[in-house]
């Protein structure tokens, strides 16, 4: 989600005005809009968002996040709607169609999700998330190498992205390259130390290879993170502790 930085409103406490309540902005409403939905407060930041496109209905940044707080609500197609209403109003804005793959991905139409990511990194091709989450897609329909790819482009625009680099060793996990995997979750682990995940999938690697102790340092490093190991890994580690 794109974050406005605008002006706080700041109501003094008990004040009151002279004749009515001043008229709030467009860009105070959609700043309220905007809080409420930090603060988990979803029907205001709904009423604050469709109150911002009356006044403006070409808003494209107000069709997405009003869209953002629909999926929160777990009201899909009027999520789905708002991110169609941005494109209208924007089709060059390359935000709403990877919002509208999120959309699909999460209801299960991958090949929709493709579609979108794909127009998303048409108009942006340094869209990281929309690399990252393309790969996904690739990794659960078992396109392993097509999935190595995106993550690869992901980690290319962004060095620092954990995620694409725990990304990049699930896929050569997958593929028993265990030394290029351990090295990926290494560098996932450089960038984010607290990674539970990579973590985990590095106890799942050196187990792999026979090394069982650092296999029981991550698996264990991986639990006080909040990762619950398989239990089928800890039965196999118990004799080597």
């Amino acid at each position: 989600m794109v974050l406005f930085f605008l002006s706080m409103i700041s109501c003094a406490g008990g004040a009151k005005t002279q004749k009515k309540e001043r008229i709030l902005s467009l860009e105070e409403h959609f700043q309220l809009a905007f809080n409420a939905a930090q603060r988990g407060n979803l029907e205001e930041a709904v009423t604050e968002y469709e109150t911002v496109l009356e006044m403006d209905p070409n808003s494209t940044q107000a069709h997405i996040n009003l869209g953002i707080v629909y999926a929160r609500q777990g009201e899909w197609k009027k999520e789905v709607a708002e991110y169609k209403k941005a494109i209208k109003t924007n089709p060059d804005y390359a935000e709403a169609y990877y919002h509208l793959g999120v959309a699909y991905n999460e209801n299960g139409d991958l090949d929709e999700a493709i579609a979108q990511y794909e127009k998303a990194l048409k108009i942006n091709p340094n869209y990281v998330e929309a690399h990252n989450n393309l790969g996904v897609i690739h990794f659960k329909k078992g396109r392993l190498e097509e999935s190595l790819s995106e993550y690869r482009k992901a980690v290319e625009i962004k060095p620092d992205y954990a995620k694409g680099h725990y990304n990049i060793g699930s896929v050569l996990l997958q593929q028993k390259k265990l030394n290029e995997a351990i090295a990926s979750f290494q560098r996932a682990l450089e960038v984010h130390p607290k990674y539970g995940e990579a973590h985990y999938a590095l106890a799942v690697a050196y187990y792999e290879k026979g090394e069982f102790q650092l296999a029981i340092e991550h698996c264990d490093q991986a639990e006080k993170l909040g990762v619950l190991p398989d239990p089928q890994l800890t039965e196999r580690l118990k004799p080597h502790r």
